[in-house]
């Protein structure tokens, strides 16, 4: 099964790549009955954010669309593909909401805050890092995956690149509004930081000799890497610690409570672990890390 999708996602990928932002390792196989069943029997307090979504029948989520394993668009299908996409479908589930009735929005790494306190969306799970100065104006379930920072380089490494500190003038790319970006700005600033909205554009100067090297989450690059194996190689030295959490409105301390139920449930019967293994862990060829701990703040 890995090896028909990573043919399918490299051929895809090119095509992301190219300067589009919807494409596909196949996990257009993925069935309904691999979700989470619906709770069909379930009610909520009246006035909760949880009520008001069930009896509506439907969710909005942010999501992203360029990234394989976590959330890649599916030309057939248009609708996204991944990890974060499974754990929306997890937390529709336990709302009664059937997949079909979740729309889907695409939310970049800096419209993420934005698209929630505006009510654009109803969650956002889109590689999401948990950090305080997000925690001030947005809250977070979770987390539900802990990542780390690397680098991306083209293959074979011909900049000899090992880590952070080798990025002092070099031209890196990553994604504005993104911590990785901040990080690089913080505190590698001999580096020339350049930025995208989305990490396919990165890539794609990779590709064509205009950026040296791109750093954003591990578990991205990798899916980009799969994509383009004779183009990109990652470097495999994480140098920080990335919390991916679920962003929600400021203060909605019920709904953020239900989720993190939610969360420790899947982590506890297996249905993260088998999220990971048929999306994120099929293209990197990982299977499922240990659940991180709910940060219950």
């Amino acid at each position: 099964m890995r090896i028909t999708r990573y043919a399918a996602l490299a051929a895809a990928t090119g095509l992301l790549l190219a300067g589009c932002s919807s494409e596909a390792g196949n996990q257009a196989e993925q069935t309904a009955d691999e979700t989470a069943a619906v709770e069909t029997d379930v009610q909520f307090d009246p006035g909760t954010t949880m009520a008001r979504l069930h009896d509506a029948g439907k969710i909005t989520v942010g999501t992203k669309i360029d990234q394989p394993g976590f959330g890649l668009m599916n030309p057939q299908t248009n609708k996204p593909e991944g990890f974060d996409v499974e754990i929306a479908k997890l937390i529709a589930a336990k709302l009664g909401i059937e997949a079909d009735n979740i729309t889907w929005t695409e939310t970049v790494s800096a419209n993420r805050e934005p698209f929630i306190q505006n009510g654009q969306v109803d969650i956002v799970v889109a590689t999401y890092t948990i950090n305080d100065a997000r925690k001030q104006v947005v809250d977070f379930a979770g987390p539900y995956y802990e990542a780390g920072q690397d680098i991306m380089v083209a293959k074979g490494n011909p900049e000899k690149i090992e880590g952070p500190d080798d990025l002092a003038g070099k031209t890196v790319c990553s994604v504005e509004g993104s911590t990785p970006a901040q990080n690089i700005r913080d505190n590698y600033p001999q580096a020339k930081l350049t930025t995208y909205d989305v990490y396919s554009k990165c890539a794609d100067d990779l590709k064509n000799g205009n950026v040296q090297a791109v750093t954003t989450d591990n578990v991205i690059l990798t899916g980009l890497v799969a994509g383009s194996p004779d183009a990109f190689e990652l470097v495999g030295k994480p140098f920080t610690k990335e919390p991916y959490g679920i962003g929600l409105k400021k203060g909605d301390d019920q709904f953020r409570a239900f989720i993190n139920d939610t969360l420790q449930e899947s982590f506890d019967d297996g249905d993260w672990a088998k999220a990971w293994d048929r999306t994120a862990g099929d293209i990197t060829g990982t299977k499922a890390p240990q659940p991180p701990t709910i940060d219950r703040y």
